[in-house]
């Protein structure tokens, strides 16, 4: 990845989200900020990792939302483009513990089969950190208050209300590594 890519990256994810989904449009763009603050703690990653945050939630555009499942929708679209190259796809498809909403909806096996879950767990902890500490609005939060907030917004009993309980402690788990990881850069 190079800074080439990043650029594609944003310039995708404007297309598919500024105007069908603005609050989505300010969330990735706000993750995509997050992910630039990580440079140091991913090193040659840095690029990836930014256009990862920026296409994360690209699956929600409305022309590309074929299951409901925003991670794999989004993949699936990703993977038929050159530019976005493998490691990019699996970990849009694979963002902040989507196996288990894929288990909830009953596509585990399709996610895992299509898209494996990559072995870098630094740059997965990454990307869920900085999805898990922006708003839907792009502004930096606390794990713990974005977790509510889904909650809230979908509700404790429904499908995303339930992954998200259940993804609570190891979201949490990822959000403590990547803290610890900028903990121990020198300053």
């Amino acid at each position: 990845m190079n800074a080439s890519t990043v650029k594609w990256a944003g310039s995708v994810a404007e297309v598919e989200l500024r105007e069908p989904l603005p609050r989505r449009w300010a969330h990735s763009q706000g993750v995509a900020r997050r992910a630039d603050e990580l440079a140091e703690v991913v090193g040659d990653a840095a690029d990836l990792l930014v256009a990862a945050a920026v296409l994360h939630d690209v699956g929600y555009a409305p022309r590309l939302a074929a299951t409901g499942f925003h991670p794999l929708d989004g993949a699936r679209f990703l993977r038929d483009i050159p530019a976005a190259g493998e490691r990019l796809v699996r970990l849009v498809a694979n963002h902040s513990m989507a196996l288990l909403e894929a288990e909830e909806r009953g596509l585990r096996d399709v996610l895992e089969d299509e898209f494996p879950l990559l072995d870098d767990q630094l740059l997965v902890d990454a990307l869920t950190y900085c999805d898990m500490t922006t708003t839907p609005d792009g502004e930096v939060t606390f794990a713990e208050a974005r977790l509510a907030e889904i909650a809230v917004r979908y509700g404790a009993d429904s499908l995303v209300g339930r992954f998200i309980r259940r993804a609570s402690p190891d979201i949490l788990a990822a959000v403590g590594r990547v803290e610890a990881a900028l903990a121990a850069q020198p300053r």
